[in-house]
């Protein structure tokens, strides 16, 4: 179950053998499920920046009224569902800690470009929307993190797992709001203050990254194929929990990307 190379590479993992969970196999999955968690908090909270970064864009100075900040916020939520997609399977192509790695690395791009742009207040609006579009990237994270942590542990404990990666990634859509308002009430709603929440996020960036490298595990034995996806939506049940998830999740991140506008209001 736990052969393991340098590379730390596991040739084998049995999570419902009990005797190797005992001897050392929970140890391994929860050492991943730290990380795990982290990096996918990590990019919510990239994946919801523009909630944030639409605080520090005064329309006098960018010209961008109340409806075009909504759309600026808006981008990433669709961007990030389709990258859902793909980010499903690429843990078993790849492995978790190596896609862990690379998509945590990735969040680099639209910090990046957040963080360059927001200080350009005559960039054009169409260039806003191609740069929070990229915050996208961060949405695909749930998915390939959960399938990663699905493969580490038993079916005893997969509800419990799952649960805690799912929520610790989550709650970086409040955290990133929170650390804008604290950016705001120590520092001011200045465009160029916007610069702190993007540096902040920059160093946790790397930090995830490097603690993917340092502490998590590829399962090579992990297979995945889009084509059950197609054969899930031929089963009704599949709809009907699709729906439950829009009403919880949808509502969740949705709202919380609201906020950011209703904040709108109290610093314009």
């Amino acid at each position: 179950m736990t052969t393991l190379t340098r590379k730390r590479d596991i040739e084998h993992w049995d999570a419902e053998d009990v005797e190797a969970w005992e001897a050392g196999g929970k140890d391994i999955a929860r050492r991943n499920l730290i990380w795990s968690v982290f990096a996918e908090h990590i990019g919510f909270s990239v994946w919801s920046i523009w909630s944030v970064m639409v605080l520090f864009m005064p329309t006098d100075v960018f010209h961008i009224d109340p409806a075009g900040k909504f759309f600026l916020g808006a981008v990433p939520t669709l961007v990030g569902g389709f990258m859902r997609i793909p980010y499903t399977v690429l843990t078993a192509k790849f492995g978790g800690r190596n896609w862990t790695i690379v998509s945590a690395l990735l969040l680099l791009i639209p910090a990046l470009l957040t963080l360059y742009f927001i200080n350009q207040p005559g960039t054009s609006y169409t260039t806003f929307l191609v740069v929070s579009a990229f915050a996208g990237l961060g949405g695909g994270n749930f998915s390939s993190s959960m399938s990663n942590i699905n493969v580490f542990y038993p079916q005893r404990l997969k509800g419990w797992a799952l649960g805690m990666n799912a929520g610790g990634g989550n709650i970086g859509v409040p955290v990133v709001q929170l650390i804008g308002l604290a950016v705001i009430a120590t520092l001011g709603n200045h465009y160029g203050n916007a610069s702190v929440v993007c540096a902040v996020y920059l160093v946790l960036i790397v930090v995830a990254a490097t603690g993917a490298a340092l502490f998590m595990d590829n399962v090579k034995n992990q297979k995945a194929d889009l084509s059950y996806m197609l054969k899930a939506l031929r089963v009704p049940q599949s709809w009907a929990i699709a729906f439950l998830y829009i009403g919880t999740f949808g509502s969740f991140i949705g709202y919380s990307f609201a906020f950011g506008q209703v904040l709108q209001i109290t610093f314009k």
